[in-house]
C-alpha cells in the first residue's frame, strides 16, 4: 500500500493533480519565484563585486558604499521560470498576449542590463521602450480603446487609443524607475500592485495573467529580503525597474480591457481607470510632482535631482524602511478608502477628486521640503566650527561683530 502511494507520488500523479488546480499553480508560482530570487541574488552579488559592477555613491544617492545593481537579473529569471512551469495553452487569448509580452520583456531586460553596466542615453532608452511596447500593440492588438465615460469619452478610435496605450506603457515604466531611489520603495509598491492584480485576475478566472502577476510578486518579495539587508544589499537597477514597470503596465492595460464588460458583468469595475490610478498612486503622484517642480524651476523634467518624495522623507529624518513603509501605507490606505467610499459617482467626478488629492499631495510635499531644508540648515549650523567653542567665547565674538 505504502509502496503504491510512493510510486504514485514519484510518477507524478499526486503533483499532477495538484498542478491541475489553477489556484495552486498561482500559489506555487509565487513561492517558487520567491525561493529562486532568494537563492540567486547572493550569486549575483558575488559576481557583481568580483567584476566591480556596482553603483557608486553620488549626490542623489542615499547610500554610502558601492552596491551591486543587477538585482533585475534575479527578478527576470525567477519570474519567468515560475511562470513557465505550468501550461497556459487553455486560455488562448491570454496565452498569446502573455507570450508577446515576453518579447517586450526580454527587450527591456537587455536594455536595462546594458544601461546598468554602461549607462545609455535617455533618448535611446525611450526609443527601445516604445519598440517593446509596440510588440504588444501592433502584433497583439493590445490597446486601450474605451475610456469609461471620462469627460464623456467612451469608445475611442485607433489614432487615439494606440498613442494612449504607448503613453501608459512609457509613463508607468519610467514612474517605477523614478521611485527606485531608496531601499524597498519600488519593490514594495510593485509587490502591492502585483498582488492586487494577481488576486483580481485569479478571482475572475484569468489564470494566465494571475500566474504571471503572482510570479512577479514572489520574485519581488525575495528581492526585498536583500534590498533591505545591511550586509548583502543589492539594487534592482534599471534592469529590474524596466521589466517590473513593463509588467505592471501590461497588467494595467489588460485590467482596463477586461472591465469594459462592466454593464453585463457584476465582477467588473465601471471605474476601472480610477482603480488602477489609486493602486499606483505613489509612482503616478511622485512622477507628476517631480516633473512639474522641475519645469517650474526652469529646468528639464528629465534631469535627475533629489526632489522625489522619498528623498524629502529621508531628509526629514526617516530611514529607508520608515520612508518606504510610509509610502506603502499611502497606497494601502488610499486603496482601502477608495473601495470603501467610492460609491457610484461618475468617473469624471472621481478623476476630479483624484486631482484634488494630487494638489493636497503637492502642498504636503512643499511643506515637508521646507522642513527638510530647515533641518539640513540647522544640522549644518550646529556642526560648524563656531559651535564647538565655549558658549562665553562665542557670545563675545558675536558682540564684537555687532
Amino acid at each position: 500500500m505504502e509502496q503504491a502511494v510512493l510510486n504514485d507520488i514519484f510518477a507524478g500523479g499526486y503533483f499532477k493533480d495538484l498542478a491541475d488546480q489553477d489556484v495552486y499553480q498561482c500559489a506555487l508560482s509565487f513561492l517558487i519565484a520567491c525561493f529562486l530570487s532568494i537563492i540567486s541574488i547572493p550569486i549575483i552579488i558575488n559576481l557583481s563585486n568580483l567584476l566591480n559592477l556596482t553603483a557608486k555613491p553620488g549626490f542623489r544617492s542615499s547610500h554610502d558604499t558601492d552596491t551591486p545593481t543587477l538585482g533585475g537579473i534575479a527578478l527576470f529569471a525567477s519570474t519567468l521560470i515560475a511562470f513557465f512551469l505550468w501550461p497556459h495553452s487553455e486560455e488562448i487569448i491570454d496565452s498569446n498576449l502573455t507570450n508577446l509580452s515576453m518579447v517586450g520583456l526580454t527587450i527591456l531586460f537587455f536594455l536595462g542590463l546594458k544601461d546598468d553596466i554602461l549607462a545609455l542615453d535617455s533618448a535611446k532608452k525611450l526609443l527601445v521602450q516604445i519598440i517593446a511596447s509596440l510588440t504588444l500593440v501592433v502584433m497583439g492588438g493590445f490597446k486601450v480603446d474605451y475610456l469609461y465615460g471620462i469627460f464623456g469619452w467612451y469608445f475611442i478610435p485607433d489614432f487615439v487609443s494606440i498613442p494612449l496605450t504607448i503613453f501608459i506603457f512609457i509613463s508607468l515604466i519610467n514612474a517605477i524607475n523614478l521611485i527606485d531611489g531608496i531601499d524597498g520603495l519600488a519593490g514594495g509598491i510593485s509587490l502591492i500592485a502585483g498582488l492586487w492584480f494577481g488576486v483580481w485576475f485569479l478571482l475572475n478566472q484569468h489564470f494566465t495573467f494571475a500566474c504571471l502577476a503572482f510570479s512577479l510578486s514572489g520574485s519581488l518579495l525575495g528581492f526585498l529580503r536583500f534590498n533591505f539587508s545591511n550586509t548583502s544589499k543589492i539594487f534592482m537597477g534599471d534592469t529590474g525597474s524596466l521589466i517590473v514597470g513593463f509588467l505592471l503596465s501590461f497588467f494595467t492595460i489588460e485590467f482596463l480591457r477586461l472591465n469594459v464588460s462592466y454593464r453585463n458583468d457584476p465582477n467588473a469595475f465601471f471605474n476601472a481607470p480610477i482603480v488602477v490610478m489609486v493602486v499606483l498612486i505613489v509612482p503616478i503622484f511622485d512622477t507628476l510632482r517631480v516633473f512639474i517642480v522641475r519645469l517650474l524651476n526652469g529646468g528639464s523634467p528629465f534631469v535627475a535631482d533629489r526632489n522625489h518624495m522619498h528623498h524629502i522623507l529621508i531628509d526629514n529624518g526617516l530611514n529607508h524602511l520608515g520612508a518606504s513603509v510610509s509610502l506603502w501605507s499611502l497606497t494601502i490606505i488610499n486603496t482601502t478608502l477608495f473601495f470603501t467610499f467610492h460609491g457610484n459617482i461618475s468617473n469624471t467626478e472621481s478623476l476630479w477628486v483624484y486631482i484634488g488629492m494630487f494638489m493636497l499631495y503637492m502642498v504636503v510635499a512643499y511643506f515637508l521640503k521646507k522642513r527638510a531644508n530647515f533641518v539640513k540648515a540647522r544640522k549644518g549650523l550646529t556642526q560648524s566650527p563656531a559651535f564647538s567653542e565655549e558658549p562665553q567665547s562665542l557670545t563675545r565674538k558675536i558682540l564684537k561683530n555687532l
